[in-house]
């Protein structure tokens, strides 16, 4: 699982079509769970971002990777991102 999307840093970096990865998913307690979003400007490159979320998790819901990249889809920053 990936995305796909223009991204623009802080720093004006822009990297169009990098590749955004969920990553390092901790679960805390029964309904809530963190994760690392990473960006690269390519698969396989070093990431030039990695920012952290937080957001519900549902036990009877998909796995947890399913759950996070959902929940990326539902912010804005991530509306116009593609799976990949």
């Amino acid at each position: 699982m990936a995305l796909t999307k223009t991204i623009v840093t802080p720093q004006g970096f822009e990297s169009a079509d990098a590749y955004i990865i969920c990553d390092g998913i901790k679960i805390y307690g029964k309904n809530q769970m963190g994760f690392s979003v990473r960006s690269a400007k390519e698969k396989g490159l070093l990431n030039f971002s990695d920012v952290p979320y937080v957001c519900t998790y549902s036990l009877e819901g998909e796995n947890p990777f399913k759950q996070a990249y959902e929940y990326l889809k539902t912010l804005p920053e991530f509306a116009d991102a593609v799976d990949c």
